[in-house]
């Protein structure tokens, strides 16, 4: 099962929305608000590669407001 773990910048003020957003998506095991860097983290576990891409891709990338993401996907 393909995981990775995308790091989110978001527009000032718009972390919680965001959180509540993510939470709601499928794939998507757990999300946390941070300080640093960062303003978000995502962890997901997709039943493969490609709907992993389609998840970050196409639903977490586009939503309003995202400003960029940082993606790691975990080999072992």
């Amino acid at each position: 099962m393909p995981i990775a773990f995308v790091l989110i910048n978001a527009e000032l003020g718009a972390e919680n929305d965001l959180l509540n957003q993510l939470k709601t998506m499928n794939y998507v095991k757990y999300v946390y608000v941070l300080y640093g860097a960062y303003d978000l983290v995502v962890k997901i576990e997709a039943p493969d590669s490609e709907t992993l891409k389609k998840t970050i891709s196409s639903n977490i990338r586009q939503l309003k407001n995202v400003r960029s993401t940082l993606t790691m996907t975990v080999i072992e």
